[in-house]
C-alpha cells in the first residue's frame, strides 16, 4: 500500500556539496582517501533519487463510486464505510488533490491512506497498487421527526480531471437518555426516566436508565427504543414499567446498531431489569430483541405479579429471552424465541402462568448446550447454604420446541415437595414422561411444523399437529393471537401463540 509522497528528482543540491567539501577537508587531514570515497558514495545514495515518471493520462478506479450510510442518530458518529482506490496503470499516478465538496462545513469525514481530510494533496499511488479510503459522518440535528438525507461528495483531481465519489447518509433525530447522575455505592452513573414518553422520535438509552421508586414509565404504542452497548432499563423497587403497544404499532426495543451487519446480532445491549419490589409492570404488544437478556424479573414479596406480559415477542438474546428469579409472571400470546442458552430460565422458585406461548430455540445446535426451558427451585446463598423456594409453573396451550433432543430441564432439589408443574394441552420436545397429571393431553416430540423457523416465522403450517389441539377454556378471555387475528378461528383453539387462519 502506497504512502503519501512528494515528487523526487535526481539531483545533488548545494547543501550536499558544501557538507561534502567540509568533510573532505577533515578526511584529507587524516590522509584517509578510502574514507573520503566511502563518504562520497553515502552522500550520493542519500541525496540522489531517480525522477518519478508518472502516468499523465490514466484515471483512478474505485471499488464503488457512491457511499450510503443507513440510519444513524443525529450527533452520533456513524459507522465507517471503506472504499478502495485503484491504480490499474503500469506507472505511478499522482493525485493532485482529494477534498470534500462541502469543505469544512461537511458532516462527512474521510481518511485516505492515513491522511485525514477535508483536503489531502500530492498523493501518490504506485503502479498496480491501491489505497484505502475511510468515510463516516456526524449528522447535525434538525427539526425533522422523520429520517432525513444528508449528501456530499469526495472529489479527486487526477491528471487535470475530476473524479467523484457521491456520499449520502440517512439521519434520524432522537431523544437521548444519557447518565446525568453520579455513581453511587451500588450503581454506576445513571439517568432517571419516568412519565409518558413521546413517540414522535426514537429514544436512545446510554448506560443505565432507572425508573425510580414510586415512579412510572409509560412507553406508548409506536415508540422505538434503541439501546446502546451494555445499556439497561432498570425498574427500581416501587417503580413501574408500562409498555402499551397495539397490534398495528408495537413498541420496539432493540440495539442502536442499525447497520445491516449488526441489525440481527444478539448481545447489542444488556437487559430490561424488573428488580425486586418493582410493581405492576405491564408489557403489551412489544418486540424486544438483540440484547443479552430480554426481561430479567427479580424476586417479588407481594401478592401482585411482577409482570403481566401479553402479545409480545422476545427474541435473539445472547443469554436468555426471559430470566426470572422467584418472580410472579402471567403471560399470554408471547413468543420467546432463540437465545444462546435459554428461551426461558425460571429459577429460585416463583409463580408462573403461560397461556398460548411459544418457547422455541433454533439458535445453533453446536453452540447451545442447555435445554431451552429450565425450571429450578433452589439456590446457594453467600454462606454456601442451600435455600429452597417453592415453584409453580402452569403452561396451557403452549409450544416448547427446539433443535435439541431434550428441551426441558427440571432442576428440582431432592426431598422437598414444593415443585408444582402442569403442562396442559401443550406440544413438547422432551424425554420426560411425568404422567397424565402433569402432562395433560400433551403432544410429545412431534414437529410443530412452523412455516420457516430459520427466518423466525413461527406461524403454523396447514399440516401442524397443533391445529385445533388446544383446550377451549384456556383461551377464554383471550380474543386475539400474536398476529392480532381472532384466537379461536374454527371453534377449537390451536396450540401456541399463533392461530391458523
Amino acid at each position: 500500500m502506497s504512502k503519501i509522497k512528494k515528487k523526487r528528482i535526481f539531483r545533488i543540491n548545494i547543501n550536499d556539496l558544501i557538507l561534502f567539501k567540509i568533510l573532505y577537508k577533515k578526511m584529507k587531514k587524516i590522509k584517509s582517501i578510502y574514507l573520503t570515497i566511502l563518504l562520497l558514495f553515502i552522500l550520493l545514495i542519500i541525496s540522489c533519487h531517480p525522477e518519478r515518471e508518472y502516468d499523465r493520462y490514466s484515471l483512478l478506479k474505485f471499488s464503488s463510486d457512491s457511499v450510503f450510510i443507513d440510519t444513524s442518530f443525529a450527533t452520533v458518529t456513524t459507522i465507517t464505510r471503506i472504499i478502495k482506490v485503484y491504480n490499474t496503470s503500469s506507472k505511478p499516478i499522482l493525485i493532485d488533490k482529494v477534498y470534500l465538496s462541502n469543505g469544512s462545513n461537511s458532516m462527512f469525514r474521510f481518511n485516505i491512506d492515513g491522511e485525514p481530510g477535508p483536503i489531502v494533496i500530492d498523493l501518490e499511488i504506485d503502479a498496480k497498487d491501491s489505497l484505502f479510503l475511510f468515510i463516516n459522518a456526524t449528522i447535525d440535528p434538525n427539526d425533522a421527526n422523520t429520517p432525513f438525507i444528508i449528501e456530499d461528495s469526495i472529489i479527486f483531481i487526477v491528471n487535470g480531471k475530476n473524479q467523484k465519489i457521491k456520499l449520502a447518509a440517512l439521519g434520524q433525530n432522537a431523544y437521548f437518555h444519557t447518565p446525568d447522575h453520579p455513581p453511587t455505592q451500588y450503581l454506576p452513573a445513571y439517568s432517571l426516566v419516568s412519565g409518558v414518553w413521546e413517540n414522535d422520535k426514537p429514544h436512545v438509552i446510554y448506560g443505565i436508565a432507572v425508573v425510580d421508586e414510586d415512579c412510572t414509565l409509560v412507553i406508548p404504542a409506536g415508540t422505538k427504543v434503541y439501546m446502546h452497548r451494555n445499556a439497561m432499563l432498570w425498574v427500581y423497587k416501587g417503580g413501574s414499567l408500562k409498555i402499551k403497544g397495539n397490534p398495528f404499532e408495537p413498541v420496539l426495543i432493540t440495539s442502536d446498531r442499525l447497520d445491516p451487519f449488526y441489525r440481527d446480532q444478539a448481545g447489542g445491549w444488556d437487559r430490561i431489569w424488573l428488580s425486586a419490589l418493582s410493581k405492576d409492570n405491564e408489557i403489551d404488544w412489544a418486540i424486544i430483541q438483540n440484547g443479552n437478556v430480554g426481561i430479567h424479573a427479580d424476586t417479588v414479596a407481594n401478592a401482585n405479579p411482577t409482570l403481566k406480559i401479553n402479545n409480545t415477542i422476545i427474541r435473539n438474546m445472547s443469554t436468555a429471552c426471559l430470566f426470572a428469579q422467584g418472580a410472579k409472571i402471567v403471560a399470554t400470546n408471547c413468543l420467546f424465541a432463540n437465545a444462546k442458552y435459554y428461551s426461558a430460565l425460571l429459577s429460585i422458585g416463583g409463580y408462573y402462568v403461560f397461556k398460548h406461548c411459544n418457547f422455541v430455540n433454533f439458535w445453533n445446535t453446536s453452540h447451545r448446550s442447555s435445554s431451552l426451558l429450565a425450571l429450578n427451585n433452589y439456590y446457594k446463598d453467600i454462606n454456601g447454604n442451600i435455600q429452597i423456594r417453592p415453584i409453580s409453573v402452569y403452561m396451557g396451550n403452549c409450544i416448547v420446541y427446539g433443535d435439541q433432543e431434550e428441551e426441558i430441564l427440571i432442576d428440582k432439589h431432592p426431598g422437598i415437595d414444593n415443585f408444582f408443574l402442569t403442562l396442559d394441552h401443550c406440544l413438547l420436545r422432551t424425554k420426560y414422561n411425568l404422567g397424565d397429571s402433569i402432562f395433560i393431553n400433551c403432544i410429545r416430540n412431534k414437529d410443530p411444523e412452523f412455516r420457516n423457523h430459520s427466518i423466525g416465522d413461527f406461524r403454523l403450517q396447514n399440516n401442524s399437529p397443533c391445529i385445533d389441539a388446544g383446550k377451549i377454556n384456556i383461551s377464554w378471555g383471550i380474543n386475539n393471537d400474536l398476529s392480532g387475528g381472532p384466537r379461536i378461528a374454527n371453534g377449537v383453539p390451536d396450540i401456541g401463540a399463533y392461530e391458523l387462519y
